[in-house]
């Protein structure tokens, strides 16, 4: 996996506390946050809402909710008070929400996109259901490319990091000699990927956030999150929306 050679870099960071290290631009940063808001908002574009906005503060959804916006949102897993529905993947298949703008805000997910936006760089959204659409996407820009786990309140999260490493080694084996990486967190989280790829759902059992999960009764997910390659959206930050660029 190691090489130095290939005109773009990869780059994993494993926590927001560490982005300052890695903060490059211009750059492709993937944002990814498998339980549960990346996955959810995958989940979104395949029911084909029209947008997301993406918010760190509850005062912001309280706001939006006041003009009228269909709020979603969660802290440790509780739904708001202001929100109508939390962040399960399955929340946002309801019919309803077609063609309609969702504003969204999560305990880590929205956090870590409100770290990278409004910089030199194009930020799109990464999850184990898209994993291949929005790779492809992110090598066609031909930049260095991050990707950047949410975690769990700036701590490592063991989903997150697995979805890195299945990103890494895709991206390195299909760039054909386009992209290089010697960052020791991509070589270590492909590695990681490689012992959990032939089951990753035994895998996550180890997960402290599957855990967390499971005492709030919100491990409903979980087969769904770790399922490859079943959706064809690739979100993109633009302005202060998430939009599908593939549509």
């Amino acid at each position: 996996m190691y090489n130095e050679k290939g005109k773009y870099a990869l780059e994993v960071c494993f926590s927001p506390l560490s982005w300052p290290l890695y903060k490059k631009e211009p750059a492709v940063i993937i944002v990814t946050d498998i339980f549960r808001a990346t996955t959810a908002m995958c989940a979104a574009f395949q029911n084909k809402v029209k947008s997301i906005i993406p918010v760190a503060e509850i005062s912001e959804s309280i706001v939006y909710k006041e003009k009228g916006y269909i709020v979603s949102g969660e802290r440790d897993g509780k739904t708001l008070d202001c929100a109508e529905f939390g962040n399960s993947p399955f929340n946002f298949m309801q019919p309803r929400l077609q063609g309609q703008t969702v504003v969204m805000n999560t305990t880590n997910g929205t956090q870590a996109l409100k770290m990278v936006r409004g910089h030199n760089n194009i930020v799109c959204i990464g999850a184990f259901t898209n994993l291949q659409a929005v790779c492809n996407w992110a090598m066609e820009q031909k930049q260095h490319i991050i990707i950047f786990c949410a975690g769990w309140k700036n701590r490592f999260s063991m989903e997150d990091t697995l979805f890195a490493g299945a990103a890494t080694r895709y991206i390195i084996q299909k760039g054909e000699g386009t992209f290089h990486t010697t960052c020791d967190s991509a070589i270590a989280s492909a590695d990681l990927w490689h012992m959990a790829e032939n089951n990753p759902r035994l895998y996550i059992e180890k997960a402290a956030h599957r855990h967390r999960l499971k005492k709030m009764g919100l491990d409903d997910i979980l087969d769904y999150t770790l399922q490859l390659n079943t959706h064809t959206c690739v979100p993109v930050l633009k302005g202060g929306e998430i939009v599908d660029i593939s549509a």
